[in-house]
């Protein structure tokens, strides 16, 4: 089992990366393999809709920046964590750019794996930047993986972050509860119990 951290801050040991570490270090004790992925300070291009992408495999038509290479790494994962700063309290533009491309050109990888968003600011902002980021999973099947309170840590910079022991309990429980989520289900599929059927006949909007 492998969950992969993704880390939406250009900022590669900052306060999400200490948020992000937190959750890797109870993974580990739980027997599950964890990888923080760096997301980095390169431009990144954000999703233009052309619907190439839905002529391909698994993949974005752009291929001059990391996203491919992410689907590919996410697919032989079994879950993810999505951690942003907070900016004018919304997700950072990276990690939205990443995941509209990531979601949108290999979705049926991410499809029925458990997944968590976390968020770190100085005071404000975080719930709503976490919200913004749970809606990916949810229309993308994936089981949302919770916590003991609000998926969040507080601080300027990652001293600050070490202080938030509540932050940092949060943290913890998300690693333990997604340990435990994984296992459930490879319990289940040794067991025969087989990801449902999705039905997908309907499309409509609100003008007809």
């Amino acid at each position: 089992m492998k969950v992969l951290l993704f880390n939406g801050s250009a900022n590669q040991k900052g306060c999400t990366y200490t948020a992000l570490k937190e959750i890797a270090m109870v993974l580990e004790e739980e027997n599950v393999e964890s990888e923080i992925v760096q997301l980095g300070s390169q431009p990144v291009r954000d999703c233009i809709g052309c619907n190439k992408c839905m002529e391909l495999d698994n993949e974005c038509i752009f291929k001059d920046d990391m996203i491919n290479d992410l689907i590919k790494k996410a697919e032989n994962a079994d879950g993810f964590v999505f951690g942003t700063p907070v900016y004018y309290a919304h997700p950072s533009g990276r990690i939205l750019s990443v995941m509209d491309r990531m979601f949108y050109a290999g979705g049926d990888v991410f499809r029925h794996k458990p997944a968590a968003a976390i968020s770190s600011a100085r005071r404000a902002g975080t719930t709503a930047s976490i919200d913004v980021l749970n809606k990916y999973f949810t229309i993308s099947e994936m089981p949302v993986v919770s916590s003991s309170y609000w998926n969040m840590v507080h601080g300027f910079t990652p001293e600050d972050v070490y202080k938030d022991l509540e932050g940092l309990q949060t943290m913890r429980n998300i690693g333990r509860n997604m340990a435990w989520l994984l296992k459930c289900i490879n319990l289940g599929k040794e067991n025969g119990v087989c990801i449902p059927k999705t039905e997908r006949s309907f499309v409509t909007n609100f003008i007809r």
